[in-house]
């Protein structure tokens, strides 16, 4: 996108749109239990953020992944006192930030590649971080009351001799890493193949709506102000089902 303003109406609208999709396309998860515990549940969220990324730079990623979350809680509420959200938060940003910076700075097919590489190598080790040090302590002591045995029967179907011991080897190990690299190769390999399109649909919304060379006008302010109250509706309609319809 050729216009460097941030809040030009393109990028505004673009974050949009992409976290839209992608919030949609999180709500549309689905389990894969005859290789992974039912509550690691895939989705394709991962590819409109991926491609809002590298069009939109780290810092509207980064926001693309909070209205996902936002979209999500919303339709689905949480079903774990927010600690699968946090994990998404988290390991968002950890291919975001990474990723986007790096394809900021290296604009090539060479600069995707290692941005894609790099990027998600990051969310897989910050999602092994992330579950043994947050995760899944939290989870433990929110929903069990401290107890290891609901979520020990919940994995025992896969690994039979799992005890509270040996836990950490078979979830992160044998779980955790081969479901999030399978995650990010499935969103990165369709996001390079896809990426140019997108860009180039982008740059003939971006010609219309933000011409090079216009200043911040009427309509980024009122493209701004649209998406902020959006937000916070979403925010707000995800805080009231929490605490009222839940």
């Amino acid at each position: 996108m050729q216009d460097k303003r941030f809040f030009s109406t393109t990028r505004i609208v673009m974050i949009a749109l992409f976290g839209a999709l992608a919030g949609l396309l999180h709500i549309a998860k689905f389990s894969l239990p005859f290789a992974f515990p039912g509550f690691l549940e895939f989705d394709f969220s991962d590819i409109p953020l991926f491609l809002g990324t590298f069009a939109l730079g780290p810092v509207s990623g980064c926001l693309i992944v909070v209205v996902k979350i936002l979209v999500k809680l919303v339709c689905l509420g949480t079903a774990n006192a927010f600690v699968g959200e946090l994990a998404n938060l988290l390991i968002g940003f950890g291919f975001v930030l990474p990723a986007g910076l790096i394809y900021k700075h290296m604009h090539s097919m060479k600069g995707a590649i290692l941005a894609l590489a790099v990027g998600s190598v990051s969310s897989v080790a910050v999602a092994i971080l992330a579950n043994r040090l947050i995760l899944i302590p939290f989870y433990v002591y929110i929903m069990f009351d401290g107890s290891w045995q609901p979520l020990l029967g919940m994995m025992s179907g896969l690994f039979p001799n799992i005890t509270q011991a040996n836990f950490y080897t078979f979830y992160l190990w044998v779980s955790v890493l081969p479901f999030n690299v399978m995650r990010c190769l499935i969103a990165g390999v369709v996001s390079f193949f896809v990426y140019k399109r997108i860009s180039r649909a982008i740059e003939r919304v971006n010609a219309k709506l933000s011409p090079e060379g216009r200043a911040f006008g009427k309509r980024d302010a009122i493209a701004l102000a649209s998406v902020i109250a959006a937000v916070l509706l979403l925010l707000l309609f995800a805080l009231l089902r929490y605490f009222l319809w839940d």
